[in-house]
């Protein structure tokens, strides 16, 4: 039998990695789409950021996520590198194909609070696994915690998310109100949670 040669290997390897950001992002879109989006969960990411700036600066928050998004893609590639961009742009492009195509889809997912809850924590733990795995972001708050792994190994991925989640629904307090942010803390907790333990067997 004959031996891969190492340029077909890379090309399967590069290949592997754009169909787990794919899945990922699959997982991600359906997450958002079926379970976040019809239950109002706010987990501090972008979108959360957008609402909370939007509601300050008066701008529509539309505008304002996909400004916050080309400027994580600008971060990104200055301080992770072309190969991580090129495939963080991959993973942008598919979840708002995939959260598209799901918002639009008039099939409901939605159970009850706690089981939807659950769910939603369980898939957006995967999807971000399988993104970040491949050597992706997902173009969120993930970009900034890669920034400081990459300076401080020793700090774990999934803490620093959880950490910055929990910034943003500080500063969205005003706007969401204490229920809501009481059940974005919980989310972001149990989702980063999962994503940690995802992440043990991996070199991240």
């Amino acid at each position: 039998m004959k031996k891969k040669q190492p340029n077909a290997i890379k090309k399967q390897s590069e290949q592997d990695a754009i169909l787990k950001i794919i899945f990922g992002n699959i997982l991600l879109g359906f997450a958002y789409a079926k379970w976040m989006v019809p239950h109002a969960i706010i987990n501090g990411g972008v979108t959360s950021l957008s609402l909370v700036l939007s509601k300050v600066l008066t701008i529509d928050v539309a505008y304002l996520t996909n400004m916050i998004t080309v400027l994580l893609l600008i971060v990104c590639w200055l301080f992770l590198g072309r190969e991580r961009l090129l495939k963080s742009i991959v993973s942008s492009m598919s979840y708002l194909f995939f959260f598209t195509f799901f918002h639009q889809w008039s099939f409901s997912a939605v159970v009850n609070l706690p089981i939807d809850f659950l769910l939603a924590s369980s898939f957006i733990a995967g999807g971000y696994y399988f993104c970040l795995s491949a050597g992706s972001s997902t173009v969120g708050m993930d970009v900034i915690a890669l920034i400081v792994h990459q300076k401080r190994p020793t700090i774990s991925l999934a803490k620093v998310i959880r950490w910055l989640n929990y910034t943003v629904l500080i500063l969205g307090f005003i706007t969401y109100g204490w229920q809501s942010i009481v059940i974005g803390i919980l989310f972001s907790f149990i989702y980063s949670w999962l994503l940690e333990r995802f992440l043990r067997n991996t070199s991240m």
